[in-house]
């Protein structure tokens, strides 16, 4: 007799041959669903379970089929051998499912991955619906929880509510969308199409919907939150973590618990409870169903759940130590990193960090602005070699050093000569690149520092860009070489971009072709604004980063975008003045008079007794010349310099001392003000707003 084979989804009726639907033999293990339905198809080493159709042989019915063995003649019944194949075959496909299943589980990296994979491995090939809690919050590594045990429901997965039953074929895909049969889609949930009427009969082909229960409907009723309580039934199951049938007193205590007093669970053995135990503790359960038109589940089916429930508890462990690490590696980088970037007069600032992939989520790239006296700014872009929480360490102290030499105000070249020497101190093949420039928004000019770094590109006003021609310079940590600084313009209008050559260099392409794709790129951004004005920031960062392709960044990277728009001379007012004790007089009379050049001299008796009060303490101990600067911006900003290294201190005078109350009044007056040491001795400024 010719034999065929066909596969069937587990809730699809069997055909009789007159063309009635019959019920199925009741199958009651796993195999009577497609293995690669619990892993995707791809990852299963079986493709499909063969089912004869009826008037088959007993020998080649499906695995798990409670099929009437034939009689002999005579009336004796045959041996038994055929019935110790089937359970080894049956045994064979719950191994098979076990491995493809416990490997989709073992795919995630995060929570949501993990949960999902047991979800769609689970059904339909093990349970027709799913409901997965997890502890709130959940325990990372070897750290004690404290308080209640509290359990939430994390995610539910089920069957849709109509399946075809025309043309037996293999199951819906796990997750896909499914007609409901009146226009809507479902995946997860009830339908999302309109409601039949009460007469409304289901088309051809579809299976009218079940009663809602558990099996049909998990996520309609079921508890969200359930708090442990100590001693109680739930706490009882959790801690013997081996799974129960949901008729058995303990389960269905525990069950109630869980899920809420008013779920009707599916009768027979339709429901296990499964807990969920990771390596040092239970964090959650997990609780399968099947409908009452499937087979139960039986003995070896609790095995089954046994694996599944510590394979996914093992990876959401994994999951919560990744996403612990994942955090502190965020947290590093960004606090390694310029929460803002300043504000400082005549430029404007923008900047970028990418890290290198969602693996490497640290590195060694940085950037950073540092106001200067003298209304300058200090830009800072650097690359320390590796993607490691050690080359983001390294980085942070290299980026420390530069904002302090910074502060002692010396030239480019030295800070560079300083953090190499720094990087010696820290060990061997502490390497990395910088590029260090100064910008004076007074002088309309720029000190530009490289160790190794990618040389900046500069885009004017006109829309034309071009590569700025610097010494490369040796890498920070090599030692014994001298650093070269430049002075070059810096045009009002004009934008520098300073990078690392995570921007320039791939596998795909060197760092020079990579350096002309990015000047091309921002000149063709630089033709798209109109002539009389410069690309906005922002939008220029993003168009620069485009250039990176989708499999191109195989480094981290790091930009610096900086707009000159300079201090017209019109608007700064500087003097030289002579250490004598006329000087203060004098300089009130020269701000008074700026003043009043500049149409703002409602100012002019807070800034003369501020300049009076400045200027005094540094005549009173210098010896060469003071200088004395005026600068209207946004504000007006008032900088007395001296040669004397050593910084005034704000402090509260008593009332017996004759001095000490001049630099309460600047505090008190002023909007802002500071004192910095300088290579000559030190400046001190103060800002007043502008009326």
């Amino acid at each position: 007799m010719e034999t065929r084979r066909v596969t069937e989804h587990p809730t699809t009726p069997r055909r009789s041959p007159a063309g009635a639907d019959t019920p199925r033999p009741a199958d009651r293990a796993i195999p009577h669903a497609r293995p690669e339905a619990a892993a995707g198809g791809e990852d299963s080493p079986v493709r499909g379970s063969a089912r004869p159709a009826p008037g088959d042989t007993p020998d080649e019915a499906p695995p798990g089929a409670a099929v009437p063995a034939p009689t002999a003649p005579g009336g004796t019944a045959p041996d038994r051998a055929p019935e110790d194949s089937e359970h080894a075959r049956r045994g064979g496909d719950r191994l098979r499912f076990v491995g493809a299943a416990t490997r989709r589980i073992a795919r995630g990296m995060d929570l949501d991955e993990t949960v999902l994979g047991l979800c769609r491995a689970s059904v339909p090939a093990y349970a027709d619906a799913i409901l997965v809690y997890l502890r709130d919050p959940l325990p990372v590594g070897d750290e004690r929880p404290t308080g209640p045990v509290r359990l939430r429901l994390r995610r539910t997965d089920r069957l849709p509510d109509y399946v075809d039953r025309t043309h037996p074929g293999p199951a819906p895909a796990p997750g896909a969308p499914v007609s409901d049969g009146t226009g809507g889609v479902t995946r997860d949930g009830p339908p999302t199409g309109p409601e039949p009427g009460p007469d409304a009969r289901p088309s051809a082909g579809k299976r009218p919907p079940l009663p809602t229960t558990l099996a049909e409907q998990p996520a309609v009723g079921a508890a969200e939150v359930a708090d442990v309580r100590t001693g109680g039934a739930l706490a009882e199951v959790l801690r013997g973590v081996r799974p129960l049938f949901g008729t058995s007193p303990a389960a269905g205590a525990a069950l109630r618990e869980l899920l809420g007093q008013e779920r009707d669970m599916p009768p027979g053995d339709r429901a296990v409870l499964a807990p969920l135990r990771g390596r040092r503790r239970v964090i959650g359960a997990a609780v399968f169903l099947r409908r009452p038109e499937r087979p139960a589940f039986e003995g070896d089916d609790l095995l089954v759940a046994a694996q599944l429930a510590t394979h996914t508890a093992l990876g959401v462990d994994k999951a919560v130590l990744y996403g612990r690490e994942a955090y502190i590696a965020d947290e590093l980088q960004r606090t390694m990193l310029p929460d803002r970037l300043p504000q400082p007069t005549g430029v404007r600032l923008a900047s970028r960090y990418l890290p290198a992939a969602e693996s490497a989520r640290v590195g060694g790239d940085w950037y950073d602005a540092i106001p200067l006296p003298g209304s300058r700014v200090a830009l800072v872009v650097g690359d320390v070699m590796g993607h490691s929480t050690t080359s983001a360490a390294i980085m942070g102290q290299l980026r420390t050093t530069a904002q302090t030499l910074a502060q002692l105000d010396l030239p480019p070249q030295e800070v560079l000569h300083h953090l190499d020497e720094q990087a010696q101190r820290l060990g061997e093949d502490r390497m990395a690149t910088c590029i260090y420039v100064v910008y004076d928004p007074v002088a309309h000019r720029m000190i530009v520092a490289n160790a190794g770094h990618p040389p900046p590109v500069m885009l004017h006003r006109d829309g034309t860009a071009e590569t700025l021609r610097i010494p490369p310079g040796a890498p920070i940590g090599v030692g014994g070489v001298d650093f070269r600084a430049v002075e070059l313009d810096a045009p009002a209008g004009a934008t520098l971009l300073l990078y690392t050559d995570g921007l320039v260099e791939s596998r795909h392409r060197d760092v020079w072709s990579g350096i002309e794709t990015l000047r091309e790129k921002m000149a063709e951004t630089g033709r798209l604004t109109r002539p009389d004005a410069s690309a906005p920031l922002e939008p220029l960062c993003d168009e620069v980063l485009d250039i990176v392709g989708p499999g191109d960044r195989d480094d981290d990277i790091a930009l610096l975008a900086a707009r000159f728009d300079g201090i017209a001379p019109s608007d700064v007012a500087l003097w030289e003045l002579e250490p004598r004790p006329e000087t203060a007089g004098q300089a009130r009379r020269l701000a008074r008079r700026a003043l009043a050049a500049w149409g703002i001299e409602e100012l002019s008796d807070s800034v003369e007794l501020l300049v009076s009060e400045v200027v005094t303490n540094a005549v009173r101990y210098a010896e060469r010349p003071v200088t004395l600067r005026l600068l209207r911006t946004d504000a007006l900003r008032c900088e007395v310099g001296d040669d004397v290294p050593q910084l005034p201190r704000l402090r509260q005078a008593r009332a017996t001392d004759e001095g000490g109350r001049g630099l309460y009044l600047v505090n008190r007056i002023a909007r802002r003000w500071g004192a910095t040491r300088l290579s000559t001795g030190k400046l001190v400024w103060f800002e007043v707003p502008l009326p």
